[in-house]
């Protein structure tokens, strides 16, 4: 069986940056793709950027040139670094081991 945890969320100014890393834990025989997600309240859970073994990545709209994802497939983790962040990017953010892995999500709150 397969656990993800994630780390690196905090309070951060407009402007600052944050790194999120996911790491995955247990039966790990190959990863296939890791991603990030977000949700608030207000919206259903979105995608915030994911990638494949391969190195293929992708971003939802509102994040492409200020994030940026990648993978350690040795040590079995995804990073997410988070630059320019804004008030909007308020959320929290989980973790997915494609295809159904969920992590327990980290609160990033972007507020000065």
């Amino acid at each position: 069986q397969v656990q993800v945890a994630e780390s690196g969320g905090g309070l951060v100014q407009p402007g600052g940056s944050l790194r999120l890393t996911c790491t995955a834990s247990g039966s790990i025989t190959s990863i296939n793709a890791m991603g990030w997600y977000r949700q608030t309240p207000a919206k259903r859970r979105e995608l915030v950027a994911h990638i494949t073994s391969f190195g293929a990545t992708d971003y939802g709209d509102s994040v492409k040139g200020r994030f940026t994802i990648s993978m350690n497939s040795a040590k079995n983790t995804v990073d997410l670094q988070m630059n320019d962040l804004q008030p909007e990017d308020t959320a929290v953010y989980y973790c997915l081991y494609y295809p159904t892995i969920w992590g327990q999500g980290t609160q990033v709150t972007v507020s000065s």
